[in-house]
């Protein structure tokens, strides 16, 4: 009996140990375990919900997306069609009956329709290219969407006639736009984008605006169903004058556009009021400024009396869509690093509802999500925490805090453990200002040793990281560093003029607020001076490669994605259109020296610091030329160096997953040599 009982204790004890043995730090092939929901869509009666639930595919190095259907209780959670293709845009008929929605096929992306009683679901288009911003009209009869079609490129010279059989070089490709490439895309085949609409039963499309003009916009239906409104950038000169953008109505029957607004700068995704009387919409009078809060407007339908009733927010909004009752909006924001969801009425009055919007940006922690909302009021949205990606939150109009329904990675983050998030706040010695950070220490971390510190500065530089979770600090964390990433003056959620800091001024005190920072988490003990490593992408390359020309206290660098030199990267990148006045003065050769006195390559002969250079080769954003400046020369001075070229990589280097895998393995591997 006492063999036995020991036997069972032993057992026992084992499968404890073994347990707790198996709950290890994040791995990188976890990023392609991870899962998240996006674009969750309510059903009218508040009974159901829609999504896109997204995955890595480890086998072919892409993300995909399925939609589902889950009850707003959590329960009957399900794939909605049996298809094993790429779906998104799923949209409710206004009587829940239906559910549109976009699908890939062999012949390129559809319509597709599916009957909520039946589970039947059915192709309804055969279009030339992809359709976006799919909406319905309000008696269910018709659909609208944007699609793009292709004009023919400019021809300068008549050529002869190749012989036939004959291996001659490709045509020359012909250029006479101001935008001609994107990022993540390459060139930009010759065309323009319109509104077309569809019956809801399938057919024919028919487009409803022409012109040699871009309609990319989201769409809103008159109460009638018989006018569209949209925005648009119809003005004349419009190339030059990029920022702009107007809010226009278009006639379905006569197809007569008619301008609504005429204010310089973006107004953008009109929303019609139930009552078809008002048009909420966004934007801000452009003052030519490296930020402005975008605000909420609204006017009647007739584009008269235009008034903001945001003002009370110094922060901007963004995801605006009406009550049922049209007494208010519903919109979101960031503040402090965090996504929040808010009702306004027509008077300004603002009520915060939710927090922890997000968990749809699998890398780094930015914002993003999206929600949507029932005819009776509830809520549902993408909502994140440091400990997992987004799932599914549902608030009603009765409930103080929101209740998860899903929980997509249980099987993957139940058996790691993560290392944990928190949050500081420190005093900028430039000008007294309070700044925000977070750390995330090692998992297992243990108060009396000394970790090694990672700095890890945030792109855009408009933009922030804030408390969401992050697959790369988590990385970074695991391989035993307390990881800090801070949103210095210059990021957003802070206010208008926090974020405008940076106007004619970058990098400048967002310097002194990151090393403040490190100099924070020195004095409470949680870094080693002795022991600084630091990173960054894009904005926080540039960031990463000015600190190191500025000090030598960190003992390696990894500078991820960098502008090096302002002059060569504004009249090479793919928005080399955007820069003058909005970030320095003039262009670059109206204002050489200012340009130069921003640029980290102007500090390059003071770096000593052992500095890895990664880039993707297809980044047009921040060009492969900007990191190759940087290496090149640091290799001349003799500086410890060495440059990481991922192939197939834009400047959105983790659309491959095996690319943020290989990004975050290489930083690792240089920082580890100078331990």
């Amino acid at each position: 009996m006492f063999r036995f009982c020991f036997f069972l204790t032993f057992v026992f004890s084992f499968q404890i140990g073994f347990a707790q043995a198996e709950k290890i730090p994040f791995q990188p092939l976890d990023v392609f375990e991870l899962e998240w929901a996006s674009d969750p869509q309510i059903s009218p009666d508040g009974s159901q919900i829609v999504y896109r639930r997204n995955r890595f595919d480890i086998m072919n190095d892409n993300s995909q997306g399925n939609l589902w259907i889950i009850n707003t209780d959590g329960s009957s959670h399900q794939k909605l069609t049996s298809r094993e293709v790429n779906e998104s845009q799923a949209r409710w008929s206004p009587s829940g009956d239906r559910i549109a929605f976009i699908s890939a096929t062999n012949e390129g992306s559809e319509l597709y329709m599916y009957w909520t009683k039946t589970g039947q679901f059915a192709k309804l288009s055969q279009l030339e290219k992809s359709p976006g911003n799919l909406t319905w009209s309000p008696d269910g009869t018709h659909l609208a969407f944007t699609m793009f079609i292709s004009e023919k490129p400019p021809v300068i010279a008549d050529l002869p006639s190749k012989p036939k059989g004959a291996k001659w070089a490709k045509p020359a490709r012909i250029t006479d736009r101001l935008k001609h490439e994107r990022d993540g895309s390459g060139y930009m085949e010759p065309g323009f984008t319109h509104i077309f609409t569809i019956p809801a039963e399938g057919g024919s499309a028919h487009q409803i605006t022409t012109g040699h003009y871009d309609h990319n916009s989201s769409l809103s239906f008159s109460p009638d169903g018989k006018t569209i409104y949209f925005a648009a950038n119809r003005v004349e000169d419009w190339e030059y004058r990029f920022n702009n953008s107007e809010i226009y109505s278009v006639d379905i029957a006569t197809k007569h556009i008619k301008v609504l607004t005429s204010q310089d700068g973006p107004d953008y995704s009109p929303r019609v009021s139930p009552d078809g009387k008002t048009i909420a919409f966004l934007g801000y009078l452009d003052k030519v400024q490296t930020y402005q809060n975008t605000v909420l407007h609204l006017i009647n339908i007739d584009g008269t009396n235009r008034r903001i009733i945001s003002s009370d927010l110094d922060e901007s909004v963004s995801d605006i869509s009406w009550e049922p009752n049209g007494k208010g909006l519903y919109f979101t924001y960031d503040s402090k690093g965090n996504t929040k969801i808010a009702h306004i009425t027509r008077s300004g009055q603002i009520t915060k509802l939710g927090d922890d919007l997000g968990g749809t940006t699998i890398g780094r922690p930015y914002g993003g999500g999206s929600y949507s909302v029932s005819n009776k009021g509830t809520i549902v949205y993408t909502h994140t925490r440091p400990e997992y990606p987004s799932d599914l939150a549902v608030l009603k109009s009765n409930q103080k805090e929101p209740t998860l329904i899903t929980d997509l990675n249980s099987d993957v983050l139940d058996y790691r453990t993560l290392g944990e998030v928190e949050e500081v706040w420190y005093t900028s010695t430039f000008d007294g200002r309070q700044i925000q950070g977070w750390i995330v220490k090692p998992p297992f971390y243990e108060a009396s040793k000394s970790y090694p510190l990672l700095v890890e500065n945030h792109g855009g530089p408009i933009s922030n990281y804030g408390d969401r979770f992050s697959p790369e600090m988590q990385l970074y964390a695991a391989d035993g560093y307390i990881v800090f990433y801070p949103n210095p003056r210059g990021s957003t959620s802070y206010g208008e003029e926090f974020a405008n800091l940076l106007y004619n001024n970058y990098p400048g005190e967002d310097y002194n607020d990151v090393m403040d920072g490190v100099d924070y988490l020195i004095n409470k003990g949680l870094a080693d001076q002795t022991k600084l490593y630091v990173t960054g992408g894009s904005a926080g390359g540039i960031m990463t490669a000015w600190m190191i020309g500025k000090n030598d206290r960190f003992k390696a660098a990894v500078v991820h994605k960098p502008v090096i030199n302002w002059i060569s990267k504004t009249l090479v990148a793919d928005n080399y259109y955007g820069y003058a006045n909005s970030r320095y003065p003039d262009q670059p050769w109206e204002n050489f020296e200012t340009y130069w006195k921003f640029s980290p390559l102007s500090l390059v002969g003071n770096v000593e610091t052992p500095t890895m250079v990664i880039v993707g080769m297809n980044d047009l954003r921040t060009p492969t030329s900007e990191a190759k400046q940087l290496y090149h020369a640091l290799k001349l001075r003799k500086i410890e160096t060495v440059l990481v070229e991922l192939p197939d990589a834009s400047h959105g280097i983790n659309r491959k997953p095996s690319n943020l895998i290989s990004k975050v393995a290489h930083t690792l591997a240089w920082l580890k040599k100078y331990k």
